[in-house]
């Protein structure tokens, strides 16, 4: 049984699909900044090895607390200040999902980078060299023998960087999104609960990470079909 919420249960139903909605969308983006950033750390080009060792380095060594509230409220400001020097006085009011889902993917890019950098690298090169061997062209060849490869090696770790993304959606409610975090505050400032609510709220965040680790530890039996074990 849950404890006497005093009708605020479904605030906090409310936030915890925002939050997975957060989650979710802030995980594709960061996917595709992780690609495009293995990509550049791998490829032949100094500049792009040098912006994507950059990234990484940078966000991965910045609070995320810090980078969501330099998003939100330092952005608009900066930008704001800088027009009405140059006489063009202009108002700017970021919205709060898409601020978040923005700086959580890009933050997160970073992880997924060097996940995705050290599944690449796992990829044997002979199998590589058997497919232009074979007459398979760069597309055909990324397409059919890495990439389905990478993916493999990639899933434990983009699972990891999906159970500290969801945590870390907990952070967003600073800049008044109304998630779960969010919702539980609203939830203890009227009934001056908070251990009642806290509680339920932790509650809520493990049953989204136990159930994130049974379909991660599906998806990896499903990528491991057919693979020997040494």
């Amino acid at each position: 049984m849950l404890p006497d919420l005093r009708g605020y249960g479904w605030m906090l139903w409310e936030g915890l699909q925002l939050t997975l909605l957060v989650g979710l969308a802030s995980l594709l983006l960061a996917i595709l900044l992780g690609l495009l950033g293995a990509w550049a750390k791998l490829g032949a080009s100094r500049i792009a090895r040098g912006i994507a060792g950059t990234y990484t380095t940078v966000v991965r060594g910045v609070p995320e607390l810090l980078l969501i509230l330099l998003v939100f409220y330092g952005t608009p400001t900066l930008i704001q200040n800088t027009a009405a020097r140059w006489g063009t006085p202009v108002y700017i009011n970021l919205d709060p999902f898409v601020s978040g889902v923005l700086t959580l993917g890009f933050i997160y890019g970073a992880f997924a980078t060097e996940v995705f950098r050290g599944a690449f690298l796992a990829v044997p090169p002979g199998q590589i060299e058997a497919a232009r061997a074979c007459g398979m062209s760069r597309h055909l060849t990324f397409r059919r023998i890495v990439l389905p490869q990478v993916w493999r090696f990639a899933l434990p770790g983009l699972g990891n960087v999906w159970m500290v993304l969801i945590k870390a959606t907990a952070l967003i409610s600073v800049i008044q999104l109304d998630e779960l975090m969010r919702k539980t505050q609203i939830a203890v400032g009227a009934t001056k609960l908070p251990f009642t609510f806290y509680f339920v709220a932790s509650l809520m965040y493990l049953g989204i990470t136990v159930a994130s680790m049974l379909l991660q530890q599906r998806f990896e039996a499903m990528a491991n079909r057919g693979v020997r074990r040494a």
